[in-house]
């Protein structure tokens, strides 16, 4: 028998959980290289501990579901694991990373906080189960192609190991081809059954609608991350980087990082109202 999963889970000293203060995972979508890692996690460090936000590093050492087989994918496993500690022992911060298949699952899971199971593969069973055997908190995306009640079944496969430390990640739907909508009501429907995150910047994703490589209207991060905040969301998931033109994955749904702490601190007037509103 599993667990029920966990009103609030923790993550070092952050969390994720209903009537909390929000919560940040951010960072380039690939891992491009240890000192690009560094300057991004320390420069997130510096703009959320200013703002009193917890803050969990993201990025990802293989991109695995590229629209095309000439992009770039990532340093690999192998490289990644030992820069992964790396941060977690230097800069203090917990790290989050995809994982693709089951038997990448234990040696991630000795290295990061949160093993995160990519959109496309939130229905595939072993990987669930492997992640959450790990011990890890277990970050699952919903699949563009599945409603929101539905993926009460991955918070199930998760804490049927025992593992209740699981949360959400909403990103989307598909809507026709090469567009994504966000519907502002699965965010509600998720927390009903675990913690749920917005991920604002790949809502905003035109997927592979730019000639074998995915677009995106990164203008519209903004709208949607205030719009999910007020909703109600127990964190937040952000593609930063310091130069999305230049980026090795999804910089045209990346934000800025010169536009974070506006941004950041916007959601927070809006997070503190909607809380005040709920309680008056």
């Amino acid at each position: 028998m599993g667990e029920k999963p966990n009103s609030v889970v923790a993550v070092g000293k952050v969390r994720f959980g209903n009537k909390l203060p929000l919560a940040l995972i951010a960072g380039p979508c690939a891992l491009e290289s240890r000192a690009h890692a560094f300057d991004m996690a320390a420069a997130l460090k510096d703009i959320t501990a200013r703002l009193g936000l917890g803050f969990v590093y993201k990025t990802s050492f293989d991109k695995a579901n590229r629209t095309s087989a000439k992009s770039a994918r990532g340093l690999g496993l192998d490289k990644a694991l030992a820069i992964f500690a790396e941060l977690r022992e230097k800069l203090g911060v917990p790290v989050l990373t995809d994982v693709h298949e089951p038997d990448q699952c234990k040696p991630v899971g000795e290295v990061a906080d949160i093993l995160q199971i990519p959109a496309f593969l939130c229905r595939q069973t072993d990987l669930l189960v492997a992640a959450a055997k790990t011990g890890r908190a277990v970050n699952v995306k919903k699949g563009q192609f599945v409603a929101p009640w539905d993926m009460r079944h991955a918070v199930e496969k998760i804490a049927s190991t025992g593992n209740s430390r699981v949360f959400l990640t909403e990103r989307g739907a598909s809507f026709g081809y090469n567009n994504l909508v966000v519907d502002m009501r699965s965010l509600a429907v998720m927390r009903g059954f675990a913690p749920v995150v917005f991920d604002g910047t790949h809502s905003v994703q035109i997927p592979s609608g730019a000639n074998g490589v995915s677009g995106g209207q990164p203008e519209f991060i903004p709208l949607l991350a205030r719009a999910a905040v007020a909703a109600g969301v127990d964190g937040l998931f952000l593609e930063v980087h310091d130069n999305p033109a230049e980026a090795k994955s999804d910089g045209a749904n990346a934000l800025d990082l010169k536009n974070l702490k506006p941004l950041l601190e916007t959601l927070l007037a809006i997070h503190a109202a909607a809380e005040n509103s709920v309680h008056a």
